[in-house]
């Protein structure tokens, strides 16, 4: 199957989907342009379908060039474990309970400090959430900290500059707040277990490192929005238009039971899917607690990243020279660069599979890594997420990638620097 012409046509597409993804707001406008074809415009501009769409087209051309057993071969042979996770822990994390548990805890902890209830909670889901991380996983924290900072940030009345301000920070943090321990991050997750990287290791080598970077970026993107925030007034009333009834204490209970052993086992798909068939049953059974599951926007985030998947398992053959060829500095440099092209966590992986690499080598692999996992969507597995949960809030409801990148450039060299200098 890896033959050279597969090789070529599986980069060939790849690339496509990298531009595609970078086009999007270019489809969006198509629609408002040609309404008679808006429906398949504004599918070509859903950023989530991108690689799902493009990988369905690379197992149609390996079909074509090597047969359509083998190309099946190759799909069946990808891990799906991240995607089906990543689905589930965003139906779960995004339930009414869940988010009125975490939210009765913001509003306590802006109650005590002396500080703007608004700026409070906006810097707690920009700061305290993706450190979070490291406990609940990167993807449980993007849909948390996605849902609380939408009503307050990505408004349409908000300018566009200061929502990809917040989307960078967001993404950056999420991706560098995930090293706190060695399970919660994919990048990290990847590496653990071969380089024997433990929890205790990555907080003392990378955490502390990540935490300083991640409250400088809050810190600095909550002060240059302070002025675009809603009122106290207008945040509590929100609330209260919101908190039609009042939650059992029990509800919420088993929801976070149910989020705290989907995370347990989030290596093992059988199990957490297998809670998330009894998360669904009781939805049902109380659904007087509960708000819209969002079914079909987890779905999309579990297309784009099951396509990042089938796609990404056809670039090892021009990766791992890149990556195995370069001197430490070189090669965190280089995984900065790369992550912006490729899933961070694919990139740690082919890192995993070089024999002897030094152990200054490794670390700058993965800081490299982690530090560019906010400069696009697909630079880290959460990003989707935060993109289906947050494009309302933008022009055309799309998340631009030009945009998204300079949003993210001045919160990546805090991560960098951070990372590398500390």
């Amino acid at each position: 199957m890896n033959t050279p012409l597969v090789q070529w046509m599986a980069a060939t597409l790849f690339a496509v989907a990298l531009l595609h993804t970078f086009s999007v707001k270019f489809f969006e406008r198509l629609s408002h342009r040609y309404p008679r074809h808006a429906g398949l415009f504004h599918l070509l501009g859903e950023v989530e379908v991108v690689f799902g769409f493009w990988a369905m087209v690379l197992i149609v051309a390996m079909a074509m060039a090597a047969g359509g057993s083998e190309a099946l071969e190759y799909a069946e042979s990808r891990n799906y474990t991240e995607p089906l996770f990543v689905f589930v822990v965003m139906v779960i994390a995004a339930s009414r309970p869940v988010l009125r548990s975490v939210m009765a805890v913001v509003a306590t902890l802006a109650r005590i400090t002396p500080l703007p209830t608004p700026l409070v909670t906006a810097w707690l889901g920009l700061a305290a959430v993706p450190l979070l991380g490291s406990l609940i996983t990167e993807p449980a924290a993007m849909t948390i900290a996605a849902l609380m900072l939408a009503p307050q940030i990505f408004r349409t009345e908000v300018p566009e500059r200061a929502k990809y301000l917040a989307l960078g920070v967001l993404f950056v943090n999420v991706s560098i707040g995930g090293t706190l321990t060695s399970y919660a991050a994919p990048p990290v997750l990847m590496v653990a277990a071969t380089w024997g990287w433990d929890s205790l290791f990555m907080l003392t080598t990378f955490g502390w490192k990540a935490a300083i970077a991640v409250l400088i970026n809050a810190t600095v993107c909550t002060l240059v929005l302070r002025r675009h925030l809603p009122s106290a007034e207008a945040m509590a009333a929100g609330l209260k238009a919101s908190d039609q009834a009042k939650m059992p204490v029990s509800v919420a209970a088993v929801h976070i039971t149910l989020l705290a052993l989907v995370v347990l086992f989030a290596h093992h798909p059988v199990v957490f899917m297998g809670l998330f068939l009894l998360f669904l049953g009781y939805t049902q059974a109380y659904s007087t607690h509960q708000s819209r599951l969002i079914i079909k926007e987890a779905l999309l985030v579990g297309f784009f990243l099951a396509g990042l998947v089938v796609l990404g398992g056809m670039q090892q053959w021009w990766l791992q020279p890149i990556v195995s060829g370069l001197e430490p500095l070189a090669l965190f440099a280089g995984a900065l660069g790369l992550t912006a092209i490729t899933d961070n966590a694919a990139l740690t992986y082919l890192g995993s599979l070089i024999e002897g690499i030094s152990p200054a080598a490794q670390y700058m692999l993965v800081a490299g890594a982690v530090a560019g996992g906010g400069l696009t969507v697909i630079a880290n597995a959460p990003n989707p997420a935060g993109v289906a949960l947050l494009k309302n809030g933008f022009a055309d409801q799309t998340v631009g990638a030009g945009g998204l990148l300079l949003g993210a450039l001045g919160p990546t060299a805090v991560a960098a620097l951070a990372l590398a200098c500390l």
